[in-house]
């Protein structure tokens, strides 16, 4: 085991570890952030999604040794009930979740391309978002809701 200095939702955290423990399991079992789910283990369904250095990472396949000292946020570090992220308030608004395993990923995964590209089309976003999966079917709803993030549709 080894100490890692991690930044997580711009808080300084240690957490004992293995170097290559999947980071999904500190931020969940040692940081209690429940935003990422464990869905697949194999980085396929995007129920783990965090963003570290702005780009939307799989955190069950991502090494906790390898983000020591980087920007890692979770679902938990956007927002919450008393004051939303407004992706998070567009998903609300858009009625967009519907069992809500896989809004974790949808979230952080529409984070990151509105960070990078504030107006997306309808097709960046469905881009953006391929590798996310949703049994439940609001796939419509969800892009609503990036859209409505974005300001390209009004409330």
């Amino acid at each position: 085991m080894a100490k890692f200095s991690l930044r997580v939702n711009g808080k300084s955290q240690t957490v004992d570890a293995e170097p290559e423990m999947p980071l999904l399991y500190a931020l969940r079992n040692d940081l209690q952030l429940n935003g990422p789910k464990f869905g697949c283990g194999l980085a396929q369904c995007g129920a783990c999604t965090v963003i570290i250095d702005g780009n939307a990472i799989r955190s069950c396949v991502t090494p906790v040794g390898s983000v020591q000292n980087k920007a890692v946020t979770t679902l938990e570090g956007l927002g919450n009930t008393k004051k939303m992220h407004k992706l998070q308030q567009a998903f609300v608004d858009e009625q967009a979740v519907q069992c809500g395993y896989c809004i974790n990923g949808m979230i952080m995964t529409s984070k990151a391309l509105l960070d990078k590209n504030p107006k997306p089309t309808d097709t960046q976003i469905k881009e953006a978002l391929s590798g996310n999966l949703c049994r439940c079917g609001t796939h419509i709803r969800i892009l609503r809701a990036v859209k409505r993030a974005s300001g390209q549709i009004n409330g």
